[in-house]
């Protein structure tokens, strides 16, 4: 598929494509394990400071991993679900939050700059919202797909890491019904106070994920129906990207809730589908360190954050810098004369 022209024809063309991944690289993880156990210190000690660097280089196929282009992508979209009155915040916040992003003044601007990032901005028609899901599905086959696919376009191979992240005013709505339809339990149970939604209105959330739950029931036993019948355009952008970091060897830092959300049908798709991506955070949205759990992906950090933007992923970046410098610059115990065990 061209990097700039893909186009998912059919749900069937995409789930093919989320069933054949790349397994990564064991001869460079090893390469990067065994370097490890060279270097000057008791082995392990860093812990999983050296995970990463393993895991970096089995998923870009190096025994010395790089960081020379990393990206940060936030994808931004509306949801036809606010008008269900699950948000503090109006759907017109999105747009102008998209403009704050180009004047470089929120907070993963600071974040990707202090981070040697590059941030890009895509939003996906935001003058449409999607669907109200609790009466139509949130997107047709057609609308999905052109979503997923704009996310797959955006990642190309020459990139060392990514990072996730959205702007969608309400969208913590659809990540919670996302959940709930792909790992069960109650929507209560998924369900937090996204941009800060009083008592009433976290009823509301409940009330309407359950009113899409029952409207899509012959929907959810697919994961990739689940995304369009519940999701939003930049969830679906998110699930495109992570499918296409992974066949392109792209290591993946997931941000919050959502972005963990939009990314996890791929997990239910293929048994390794999300083995490439690192949990940057575990965010204060209720549902998230529950999403985690299920996922088997532990976070690196805790910071009780809850903006989105990819702004917990970026702040993570810093951490795999640093688990690669270690790596590479460390000496070992011959260079360095340094008695072994």
């Amino acid at each position: 598929m061209s990097p700039q022209s893909t186009s998912f024809k059919s749900l069937e063309d995409l789930r093919a494509a989320c069933l054949d991944l790349p397994a990564g690289s064991d001869i460079a993880a090893g390469a990067v394990a065994r370097r490890q156990d060279t270097l000057t210190k008791p082995p392990g000690s860093l812990g999983r400071l050296e995970t990463i660097a393993a895991w970096l280089g089995r998923w870009q196929g190096r025994d010395m991993p790089k960081l020379d282009h990393v990206k940060v992508f936030v994808f931004a979209g509306n949801h036809g679900v606010t008008a269900q009155g699950v948000s503090a915040y109006p759907s017109e916040v999105t747009v102008q939050m998209v403009a704050n992003f180009a004047g470089g003044g929120a907070a993963i601007n600071q974040l990707a700059r202090i981070a040697g990032a590059k941030l890009d901005v895509i939003p996906l028609d935001l003058d449409h919202p999607t669907g109200d899901f609790t009466i139509v599905p949130a997107m047709d086959e057609q609308a999905f797909l052109a979503a997923v696919s704009a996310g797959y376009d955006a990642v190309t191979s020459d990139m060392d890491l990514v990072c996730f992240g959205e702007m969608g005013i309400g969208n913590t709505t659809p990540a919670a019904a996302i959940s709930t339809a792909l790992f069960g339990g109650s929507a209560e149970k998924w369900t937090g106070r996204g941009t800060g939604v009083d008592d009433a209105g976290m009823k509301r959330k409940v009330v309407a994920i359950e009113a899409g739950l029952k409207r899509h029931a012959d929907s959810l036993s697919d994961p990739l129906k689940i995304a369009a019948a519940l999701g939003g355009r930049e969830l679906a952008a998110i699930f495109g990207a992570t499918l296409a970091a992974r066949k392109n060897n792209v290591p993946v830092l997931l941000d919050g809730f959502v972005c963990t959300a939009a990314a996890a049908p791929l997990a239910r798709l293929h048994p390794t589908g999300l083995a490439h991506t690192i949990a940057a955070h575990v965010s204060a949205e209720a549902g998230h360190r529950r999403l985690l759990e299920a996922l088997g992906l532990p976070p690196l950090l805790d910071l009780g954050m809850r903006l989105g933007e990819g702004s917990g992923a970026c702040l993570a970046v810093n951490i795999v810098r640093s688990a690669l410098e270690c790596h590479a610059r460390m000496a070992s115990f011959a260079e360095a004369g340094v008695s072994e065990k």
